[in-house]
Order: C-alpha cells, then structure tokens, then sequence
C-alpha cells in the first residue's frame, strides 16, 4: 500500500499555502503601528504591506472586507444576557453587535 495519498481537486490550489512558513516580527511598537497605518491607508493587510516594502507580490485581488473576533461560549452567554436573548441564538447575537458596532462608528463620527 502506497504511503503517498492523492489530494482531492478542490484542494489542489491550497498546496502552495499549505507550504508556506509564516514569520512573525517581535519589533518596537511604533513600528509596528506605522506599518499597519500604511496598510489601511493602502487598503491591504498589515501581511500584504509588509510583502510589498519587502518587494514581494502582492495579490491585487480584492477581498472581502470584514472585521473579526473569537467569541467563546461564555462570551455568547454575556452577549445573550446583554442582547436579552438565548446564548444559542447566535446568528441574532451578531445582528446585535453589527449594530452595535455601526452604532458605535457613527457615535464617533460625529464627536
């Protein structure tokens, strides 16, 4: 039996990725902070800013512009309570704190 296994079709375009290292930089803070500035002006992310001062290709392609964050089950549960819904009712949670967070952007535009 062959220790080599074929790789589904759908996969196939993740290999490269799959190959990658990433590299994490422990640098002083304002550093950091410049380069992020620079991405967000320039509409890419704090990676694809850091692979263009380095001189290496950037996917140009568009993407999806979104903001995330990792809730664990009790941070559902304090959303919930706070919401006044179920834990469970997630998708409704997020409705919330999209509106809370445009709620909260439009506070601050206008200060």
């Amino acid at each position: 039996m062959s220790m080599t296994k074929k790789i589904p079709v759908k996969w196939q375009s993740s290999i490269k990725a799959m190959k990658a290292v990433q590299v994490a930089f422990d640098m002083d803070e304002k550093i950091q902070l410049s380069i992020r500035k620079e991405a967000l002006e320039a509409g890419l992310s704090p990676s694809d800013q850091i692979r263009d001062i380095l001189g290496l290709p950037v996917n140009k392609r568009p993407k999806r512009p979104r903001l995330t964050v990792s809730l664990a089950p009790e941070d559902y549960q304090v959303l919930a309570e706070k919401y006044g819904l179920q834990a469970d009712q997630q998708l409704d949670i997020k409705r919330k704190l999209m509106d809370e967070l445009i709620s909260h952007v439009n506070s601050e535009c206008k200060t």
